[in-house]
Formats: C-alpha cells, structure tokens, sequence
C-alpha cells in the first residue's frame, strides 16, 4: 500500500468511502469480482482515456503491489493463526 502523505488521504478517502457504500448497497455478493473488475477498468479506462503502453504498464505494477499488500497485510497474518492452531504442513 502506498502510504501517502494525510493531506492525500484526506482528499481520497471520502470517494473510497462513498465508494465502498455504493458497492454494499448493491446487495449483489454474488457477483462481487465482476462489480470491482468494472469499477477499477471504469477508473482506469477514466484516468487515462488515451494513456500509452507505459501508463497502463504502470497501472498494472500498481495493481499487483495492491495485491501483494492486501496478502501481506490481511491475508497472511490469517495463515499464521491457522498454522499455529493446525501445525505446519
């Protein structure tokens, strides 16, 4: 995660927010992964309406950093406790 200055965060943090209450109000679980898929190409695709191959490259390398902070972050503590109360492979 890229933890940006508060000032940011500040500006960013109610349309995450506003955000997230519209994706619960959709009562939609179901198709949760297709919901984010379109919000995040719709954002991109918003961003950059003409973007080149070096900016999308780039919005790619951010997408799998997300990824790999969501896991370390949430994920893998997850897998501690488990592996501790279960044992190890």
């Amino acid at each position: 995660m890229p933890y940006i200055v508060k000032d940011k965060r500040a500006m960013l943090d109610p349309a995450v927010q506003s955000l997230a209450d519209a994706f619960r109000s959709l009562d939609d679980e179901g198709n949760f992964a297709g919901n984010l898929n379109y919000v995040l190409s719709k954002l991109f695709i918003t961003l950059y309406p003409s973007a080149n191959y070096q900016r999308f490259n780039d919005v790619i390398g951010a997408l799998e950093c997300c990824k790999l902070e969501l896991y370390r972050k949430r994920i893998a503590p997850y897998e501690d406790i488990k592996e501790r109360e279960n044992g190890p492979l």
